[in-house]
């Protein structure tokens, strides 16, 4: 049964961003043990890391898939970035409008706070055509999103055609299932805590305790996936609330830095047990909208007539 929201009612607007360049702060940078690091970081045209890879293992903090955007750079949380961030979502088609893969369709995967940017997917062949004063426009829908029947669930940054495909289902005792990746506990839970709202920015699954790590398999967290926060209210910020349940996506990489990790944005969340997570490892933006590591090739082949 389909779930009813107010969709007929959102607002679509157009905004404009372009690619971000790569920043590092000077000087090295101490991880969580102790040991200094220069590495890449936030930010940047990444050629080879998109939704659907592994958010482990690379060699870099903080990394974000595909094309990191932002409506003013020099000004990353004033008019229009900051309008960008709160009305962007997962979900949002993007179109290059400039430059040598102008008329090329992306979707956006996520926005991460600190940085204030918006990641755009794309082809890895159109990232290669990028420059950082190319245009891109989003379609921005989805603030303000309903579940007409339960009002006690709060969506955020969620495009209504992305929740669609959710394969989200009711069941008993008028709850509702959600499949995801990965179920984490809320001591995990670290940087970005305490925001006072969740429609832009993101917070850190904390990974500097490897048997968490291993216990809760975080170290197979994938970009774009879906999963869910216990214990975790954010209607209002980010708090710890018992009996409370998030739902987020993997927005970028894993982090050396005490206090960090994977980065999830939140689409769902309850302050009572009204959302039951489903593990279902196919739960991720990649494989629901067919992109990044599941996009489908095109088929090069030459069809002979005649």
């Amino acid at each position: 049964m389909m779930l009813k929201t107010n969709e007929d009612r959102l607002v679509e607007l157009a905004m404009q961003c372009q690619p971000g360049p790569p920043r590092i702060r000077p000087g090295w940078k101490v991880d969580y043990e102790g040991k200094p690091f220069i590495l890449p970081g936030i930010g940047g045209i990444t050629l080879n890391i998109q939704v659907g890879d592994s958010a482990f293992g690379l060699a870099g903090d903080h990394i974000e898939p595909g094309v990191s955007c932002s409506a003013n750079a020099e000004k990353p949380f004033e008019f229009p970035n900051n309008s960008l961030q709160l009305l962007s979502c997962v979900g949002n088609e993007a179109v290059i409008v400039s430059g040598d893969a102008k008329g090329e369709k992306g979707i956006v995967t996520g926005h991460h706070g600190g940085s204030e940017h918006v990641m755009v997917d794309f082809p890895k062949k159109i990232l290669k055509k990028l420059t950082y004063d190319d245009k891109i426009m989003i379609k921005t829908k989805g603030q303000g999103l309903k579940l007409t029947d339960y009002p006690d669930i709060i969506l955020f940054n969620l495009d209504p055609g992305l929740f669609k495909k959710m394969k989200i289902k009711k069941i008993k005792d008028n709850r509702l299932a959600v499949p995801v990746t990965t179920i984490v506990p809320a001591q995990c839970m670290g940087s970005g805590l305490g925001s006072a709202h969740v429609a832009a920015g993101d917070y850190d699954v904390m990974t500097s305790d490897p048997a968490s790590v291993k216990k809760y398999k975080l170290d197979k967290l994938k970009f774009g996936d879906f999963v869910a926060l216990l214990d975790h209210d954010n209607s209002y910020g980010r708090a710890f609330v018992k009996g409370a349940i998030s739902i987020g996506v993997v927005v970028h990489s894993d982090c050396l830095l005490a206090g960090h990790g994977p980065g999830i944005s939140t689409l769902m969340t309850c302050s009572t047990p009204l959302i039951e997570p489903v593990l279902d490892e196919g739960a991720s933006i990649a494989n629901l909208m067919q992109i990044g590591t599941k996009r489908k090739k095109r088929n090069s082949k030459t069809i002979k007539t005649g």
